[in-house]
């Protein structure tokens, strides 16, 4: 489901419905695989412990840095929740960066890959003792506080960034999916674009309520890739394939800027990741 007539070329096109079909997992094209002759950025690991918004609370995360990356020029910026399973093999966030940053399908971009609090109230009904579902689960601007005020301030300290919306993007798997929409419907003056896999839309701590929101909210400029799976999640907060055909329909409703893809997978990254270069390319055309 698409809200606009935009396609990508023929063989993109090509590549998302066969990962659509696909059976078994999608298999990866070769812009996910290390190619001859194509620069490779860097990949450093940080750590961070919040001083305000999540006080004492620690996490890791990683910036990526491609070699294009120059000083003068302030690179574009996509940030990542549960940044350890965007650096897996399923998924290889730096050599599909590498590849599409080379060719020019998308901008000199660093990617910040953060994982969640390491402590705090876990989810609902299943526990857990990581601030996780907290950070990712609730709606309103505290994480996305989080990453502008505390985290991107370090960064920033260092490397160039890009102030403008458009070049700024945001992902994130299941209840990353929604964090990652929820820091851009709350700051798309910060975040213009989402990438959301199997985005947790469900009643975990309100995000089923999306759907009216957006049909009732004024239109924000957010352009957005949802994917999921007819075999994703069905359970006490939701069910998971509903809750993304619900944004798309409110999100085409409203007259945004959007795609939704479903595979045939559960509640995985292998769709998402099968299909990354061809959701980067759509995400970020005419940057």
């Amino acid at each position: 489901m698409t809200a606009e007539m935009f396609r990508l070329s023929d063989a993109d096109e090509a590549a998302l419905a066969a990962a659509r079909e696909a059976t078994g997992d999608p298999l990866q094209g070769p812009d996910s695989a290390t190619q001859s002759g194509v620069p490779q950025g860097s990949v450093i690991e940080f750590h961070h412990v919040s001083a305000s918004v999540y006080p004492g609370v620690a996490r890791d995360f990683w910036v990526y840095v491609p070699a294009q990356y120059d000083a003068a020029k302030p690179a574009a910026l996509m940030v990542f929740q549960d940044g350890a399973s965007y650096l897996r093999d399923e998924v290889n966030v730096p050599v599909v960066f590498d590849n599409l940053i080379a060719r020019g399908e998308m901008p000199v971009t660093i990617a910040v890959l953060v994982m969640p609090g390491d402590k705090g109230p876990g989810q609902p009904i299943n526990g857990g003792d990581n601030n996780r579902s907290f950070e990712y689960d609730s709606l309103g601007d505290q994480y996305v506080r989080y990453l502008l005020e505390e985290l991107l301030p370090i960064i920033g300290r260092d490397y160039a960034i890009s102030a403008d919306p458009a070049l700024r993007a945001i992902c994130g798997m299941s209840s990353g999916g929604i964090c990652a929409f929820t820091a851009a419907w709350e700051r798309p003056d910060s975040f213009g674009k989402v990438l959301s896999h199997c985005g947790s839309f469900a009643n975990i701590r309100g995000g089923h309520n999306y759907p009216s929101m957006i049909r009732r909210g004024e239109k924000k400029p957010i352009r957005t890739f949802l994917t999921t799976g007819k075999g994703d999640l069905n359970n006490i907060f939701g069910h998971w394939p509903i809750a993304n055909e619900d944004m798309a329909a409110a999100l085409a409703f409203k007259g945004y800027d959007f795609r939704l893809e479903v595979g045939q997978g559960g509640h995985t990254l292998k769709h998402g990741g099968a299909i990354l270069p061809q959701s980067l390319r759509w995400l970020w055309r005419g940057h």
